[in-house]
C-alpha cells in the first residue's frame, strides 16, 4: 500500500512539474504514473551505478552533481515513455531541482 502512495505522490509530483517548467511535458495522469514507475525502477537499477561513477564530481560539487544524475534519469524515462517529452537537458536539470523542491515538501507535509 505504502508503494502505491509514493507512486501516487510521485505522478503528482511530476504534473505538478509539468506546470511549472517549460519544456517538461507529460500528456496524462496515466502517463504520469508510468513515468513515475520507470523512474523507480531506474533509481533502484540505474542510479547507484551513476552516482558511483560521479562520485569524484558529486563530492566537489558538494552534492550539486546530483541534480545531472536526476536529469540524466529523467532524459532516459523520457526516451522508455511515449507522452513525456524533455526539450532540453537544461530544461532536464531545472525538472530535476523542481522534482526534489516539490516532493520535499510533500512529503514535509505527508510524513
Amino acid at each position: 500500500m505504502k508503494l502505491i502512495i509514493e507512486l501516487l505522490i510521485k505522478a503528482f509530483v511530476l504534473l505538478v512539474t509539468t506546470r511549472l517548467v517549460p519544456g517538461f511535458n507529460i500528456d496524462s495522469w496515466t502517463t504520469a504514473l508510468i513515468v513515475a514507475f520507470i523512474l523507480g525502477v531506474l533509481n533502484i537499477f540505474i542510479k547507484p551505478i551513476l552516482l558511483f561513477l560521479t562520485l569524484p564530481a558529486t563530492i566537489l560539487t558538494l552534492g550539486l552533481f546530483m541534480f545531472v544524475v536526476n536529469a540524466l534519469l529523467l532524459i532516459i524515462a523520457s526516451k522508455l515513455v511515449s507522452g513525456f517529452q524533455i526539450e532540453s537537458f537544461g530544461t532536464a536539470i531545472i525538472a530535476a531541482v523542481v522534482i526534489t523542491i516539490i516532493s520535499s515538501l510533500v512529503n514535509l507535509f505527508i510524513k
